[in-house]
C-alpha cells in the first residue's frame, strides 16, 4: 500500500506550500451554457439618438420605438 503524502502535509514547509498553492491556483472557469433566446425577443439597450431624429419618429405618436426598430432593420438589410 502506497503512502499518499499529498493528502496530509507532514511538516511546516509542506503546510505552507499547500496553503500557497491553494491561494494562488486559479479555479477552473465554469462555463455556463447560454440559454436559447426566444424568437423575436426584444432586448433592452441604451442608445443616444439626436433630438431631431427622435422627434421625427415620435411625431406619429405611440409606436415610435417600433418605427425606429423597423428603420434600423431596413438599414441593416434585414
Amino acid at each position: 500500500m502506497a503512502f499518499d503524502r499529498t493528502r496530509r502535509p507532514r511538516n511546516a514547509v509542506e503546510v505552507a506550500e499547500a496553503a500557497f498553492k491553494a491561494a494562488t491556483t486559479k479555479p477552473p472557469e465554469v462555463v455556463v451554457p447560454k440559454s436559447p433566446s426566444l424568437p423575436n425577443a426584444k432586448e433592452l439597450v441604451s442608445v443616444r439618438i439626436d433630438r431631431d431624429v427622435l422627434e421625427h419618429f415620435q411625431e406619429e405618436g405611440p409606436g415610435w420605438q417600433d418605427r425606429i426598430n423597423e428603420a434600423l432593420r431596413k438599414a441593416a438589410g434585414k
